[in-house]
């Protein structure tokens, strides 16, 4: 597995690189925003990992032009906390958020899950099984999606909550518990983080976000995908 990690704290970086190659991790560095964007154009990563204040291009400027071209599974370090913060973070592209100072045994947890999460969903299921639900079409084992037969470009953690959400049509989920089975693990982070993915998938794969027809609310207590 190959990691990016982005940061302007050399000292930083050079701690996360060896322990991530410890563990086995083939780890690239960079340390600013605009060296995130130009190894992850010419690198093939499983992840990457990106500080939010970087010189150049900041963090969340790098995550957004990666997204042009890259589904990626971007985990963002930042030392700010408040929610909204995290939140902008997410509607750049981010898949997972993580506040310094941090334990590099919980940056560990969280790359585990994100990596594992993705290589279970692509042995789950045959390669020419798809799931189908009304105008959207995903393929698992190619981590691709469709609507009205039009390709549509999902982050990772887009497309691990909609193939979550069309494997179990008609069960409504609280936002807590697809913190859980969706993030992979007890994810502390704010549960607005799944209202803002549901708001992407949306307007990614409804065919009118404003009035969606698949990607349902349960006003008070979740969210569901419609049951054909």
């Amino acid at each position: 597995m190959k990691i990016l990690v982005v940061d302007d704290e050399q000292v930083l970086v050079k701690g996360i690189k060896f322990n991530l190659e410890n563990e086995g991790y083939e780890v690239e560095v960079g340390y600013d925003g605009c060296r995130a964007v130009e190894l992850a154009r010419e690198g093939s990563f499983d992840l990457i990992i990106l500080d939010l204040m970087m010189p150049k291009l900041d963090g969340l400027q790098a995550c957004l032009a990666i997204r042009e071209f890259s589904t990626v599974p971007i985990i963002m370090l930042t030392a700010k906390s408040e929610d909204a913060d995290k939140l902008i973070g997410f509607e750049s592209g981010a898949d997972d958020y993580i506040t310094k100072p941090f334990n590099l045994l919980e940056l560990k947890a969280r790359i585990r899950a994100i990596l594992r999460r993705g290589g279970a969903q692509r042995q789950e299921k045959p390669e020419d099984e798809r799931l189908v639900r009304g105008h959207v079409v995903l393929a698992p084992s190619q981590r691709a999606a469709w609507k009205d037969g039009e390709a549509v470009e999902l982050t990772a953690k887009e497309f691990d909550l909609m193939e979550f959400l069309m494997s179990n049509p008609g069960k409504v989920y609280a936002r807590s518990a697809l913190l859980d089975l969706v993030w992979g693990y007890e994810y502390a982070g704010e549960e607005r983080t799944v209202d803002v993915h549901i708001r992407r998938l949306r307007e990614k794969l409804e065919r009118d976000s404003a009035n969606p027809e698949l990607i349902l609310t349960k006003w008070g207590v979740g969210y569901y995908l419609k049951n054909n």
